[in-house]
């Protein structure tokens, strides 16, 4: 189904889970494992957090956005959605595409916005390719572009960040 997506492996198996389980336990569980991930690579809205270059990271890089964009600035479950969906495919890119062997997650909360960021040490540029229908991979960027305000890339003297921007309505 999502075969092309990087780092959502599992994702429809964790949905068909949390539709047959009592929305409390699940949360309880996303709860513990967003917890262990702050413990074990810290807080990105504090300091860029390094993690592996592995696909498995998609997994705990989506468990630190989807808790801070939705515990920890309060926002809401669409916002959070988009924003773990969006740094999945940037999280997937800076692992198959780059051969680094760590990248960074930062999370930035301004007055009407929101910022993710990966950074990793590839100079290469990432390529908004056109979709079709019957593609099943290469829509990361894509799927970037259209939910998304704002993405681009700022080259670092060593490597460059990805990122993308949402509008964010304050409570």
């Amino acid at each position: 189904m999502m075969g092309g997506m990087a780092g959502l492996e599992g994702m429809d198996q964790s949905r068909r889970d949390a539709e047959s389980a009592p929305a409390r336990w699940v949360s309880t569980i996303d709860d513990e494992h967003a917890m262990k991930a702050f413990d074990l690579f810290g807080n990105p809205t504090v300091e860029e957090v390094r993690l592996p270059s592995r696909p498995e990271s998609a997994a705990t890089a989506r468990r630190l956005t989807h808790s801070v964009v939705l515990r920890h600035w309060g926002l809401g479950p669409t916002i959070a959605e988009h924003a773990v969906l969006l740094v999945s495919e940037l999280v997937g890119n800076a692992v198959r595409h780059t051969g680094a062997r760590v990248f960074g997650l930062r999370m930035v909360r301004r007055r009407g916005w929101i910022r993710v960021e990966v950074r990793d040490p590839s100079r290469g540029l990432p390529c908004l390719m056109p979709v079709h229908a019957l593609d099943v991979s290469g829509r990361g960027l894509f799927l970037v572009d259209k939910l998304s305000d704002r993405w681009g890339v700022d080259l670092l003297p060593y490597g460059k960040t990805t990122w993308f921007e949402m509008r964010i309505t304050e409570r």
